[in-house]
């Protein structure tokens, strides 16, 4: 019995720490993700390509803010 409820916590400790690091390898995937659109999709999503403007960004829109390239 006592074996039963070692090798339970010891699954379930497991299955935890799993969904942890799940979770962990998600949230650093979308935030170190860089977004480009190409002129025309700023446009698109009712933005204005700043192509001109350092570092080149979509103003306004859907993709505001992504980087245009």
């Amino acid at each position: 019995m006592r074996m039963r409820r070692i090798l339970a916590a010891g699954i379930a400790t497991a299955a935890l720490a799993g969904l942890g690091l799940t979770g962990a390898a998600t949230a650093a995937t979308a935030q170190g993700a860089h977004s480009y659109v190409t002129p025309s999709q700023c446009r698109q999503g009712g933005g204005t390509p700043a192509i001109n403007e350092a570092g080149n960004y979509c103003k306004g829109g859907t993709h505001n803010g992504e980087q245009v390239d």
